[in-house]
């Protein structure tokens, strides 16, 4: 296993629980999607794996080498070029001058921006950035990639075609991958295993596996997306009440 998560448990001062009694085992090289409504705990969960925040219960084991981090907002450097902006991470993690444009090139390449490598990122789409900002995730060269709704503030199309890119990536890569959004189709076209967050405390209250020829297949994309959809609408009816 790449990530085991036993009875997580995490509070805010008397705020009660954000997540409580959360399990769950990630092993090497897959790519789970975690779904739930809005305030249930995903992100706070990402950032315990991360080892941003400290669980308040329960146990955590993570791979020794940590863990890249994806956050929605690409923050880019605007007076760095796109490859500037990935040498800079490469810097700080202590690679040598000599290596570190060769590298930044190669990982732009990954992401099919090589040609773009000079452009700041106002000359950049928002596709464009979110591919610069996982690029840099990469450089991090962690065995984890935990990804925090990097395809939210994109329109359907240029976030489908995220969807084959960062696939793709995925498969090149053998990157095991934690992936938190609120859109159910994102979460079936991309998840192996789709874990459903109920509403606060946060909790994996189902499972869904997700074959290959389903990812692939808008159709029963579209279909298990709805039968996913009911069960998240049961669960926020189920906190209203």
């Amino acid at each position: 296993m790449t990530v085991v998560l036993e009875e997580l448990g995490k509070s805010f001062g008397d705020n009660g629980p954000v997540i409580e009694g959360v399990s769950a085992r990630i092993g090497q090289g897959e790519f789970i999607c975690l779904l739930g409504a809005s305030g249930c705990g995903k992100s706070t969960l990402l950032n315990i794996i991360a080892g941003l925040e400290r669980p308040t219960a329960g146990a955590l084991e993570v791979p020794a080498d940590g863990a890249a981090f994806m956050f929605q907002d690409p923050s880019l450097f605007p007076w760095l070029s796109a490859r500037a902006n990935i040498e800079l991470a490469l810097r700080l993690r202590g690679i040598a001058a000599a290596d570190r444009r060769a590298r930044a090139h190669g990982l732009l390449e990954l992401v099919r921006l090589g040609d773009a490598a000079d452009r700041r990122p106002h000359e950049l789409s928002g596709g464009m950035r979110q591919r610069v900002a996982l690029a840099r995730a990469l450089s991090q060269d962690r065995p984890l990639l935990l990804m925090d709704e990097p395809f939210a503030a994109l329109d359907a199309i240029t976030r489908d075609l995220l969807h084959a890119e960062l696939e793709r990536i995925w498969r090149e890569t053998g990157r095991t991958i934690v992936f938190v959004t609120h859109n159910v189709r994102e979460a079936v076209r991309l998840g192996q295993r789709v874990l459903l967050m109920s509403s606060r405390p946060g909790r994996v209250v189902r499972e869904w596996t997700v074959p290959a020829d389903v990812r692939h297949d808008p159709s029963a994309v579209g279909a298990l997306a709805g039968e996913i959809t009911t069960k998240l609408r049961e669960e926020i009816r189920r906190h209203a009440d």
